[in-house]
């Protein structure tokens, strides 16, 4: 028996010594594991930072990359960037621009200048439809030349914009349009002042010309009244025509009973 016992003894210190490298093996392992583990979920989350900020510096990219895009045009004008007016010092000159809305909706534009005060607009904006156009006129008063300039050397420092933005459909025209949404408003383009000889022919002066013929044509066609197409309808719906008639027919009709009661 104590044979049997000091075996068993024997075999539990073996059983014990063989034990002991494993289970510090195994605490060795899990600490590799772990440590592995961590430097993983580092690698991770520096590799999810790394991301993020290349997302970041992605978008701000792309946000500058719009901003050094040119800007779609609404309108298409003509001259595209000049407006010429006839060179005679001293007095009021008129110009002349074609306004066209080339988008699908409706578009508002908007006249500015650096001198307000001696240049003004006709009108100073309005609304278009899509594929609407507009002679607009443009008043200035021309300066006398100055430092011995010659007259026609005389170079102009005023210039005029005009900006577009798009409404959701037709309405009337006010300027707060553009102060109520100043995100949306687009510069279309910076005109500057050209002169021209008054007595000297050239295809601008021609040019000039003829859009101002068909500016004055439509100030004219909207002072008219709007023609008489049909009968005037009054009070409930009421036609003149057909009131006049009723009440001929009603005389009439008391007449041959007049006679008739007779």
């Amino acid at each position: 028996m104590a044979i049997a016992e000091e075996k068993s003894a024997s075999d539990g210190k073996v059983w014990g010594l063989f034990k002991l490298p494993f289970r510090h093996s195994g605490n060795a392992n899990n600490g590799a594991m772990s440590s592995s583990s961590a430097s993983h979920q580092h690698g991770l989350s520096q590799h999810q930072v790394e991301g993020s900020n290349h997302h970041g510096s992605s978008n701000s990219v792309s946000s500058v990359a719009k901003s050094l895009l040119p800007t779609r045009r609404r309108l298409k004008l003509d001259p595209t960037n000049k407006l010429y007016f006839p060179y005679e010092p001293g007095k009021q000159v008129r110009s002349a621009i074609r306004i066209k809305n080339t988008s699908k909706s409706f578009v508002a534009f908007k006249f500015q200048t650096t001198a307000p005060k001696s240049c003004f607009m006709r009108p100073p904006g309005a609304i278009l439809a899509p594929g609407e156009s507009l002679v607009a006129t443009v008043f200035k008063f021309v300066e006398p030349p100055e430092n011995n300039e010659k007259p026609m050397e005389q170079k102009s420092k005023v210039k005029f914009k005009i900006m577009s933005l798009k409404v959701k459909g037709a309405m009337d025209y006010v300027p707060e349009l553009f102060d109520e949404q100043k995100d949306q408003v687009a510069i279309e383009q910076i005109l500057r002042v050209v002169f021209l000889h008054p007595e000297r022919p050239s295809p601008a002066l021609e040019k000039l010309k003829r859009q101002l013929a068909e500016a004055d044509a439509a100030v004219e066609a909207r002072k008219k009244p709007p023609e008489d197409t049909g009968p005037r309808i009054i009070g409930e719906g009421l036609v003149i025509d057909e009131w006049k008639e009723r009440r001929e027919r009603y005389l009439a009709r008391q007449q041959v009973e007049g006679v008739d009661s007779v």
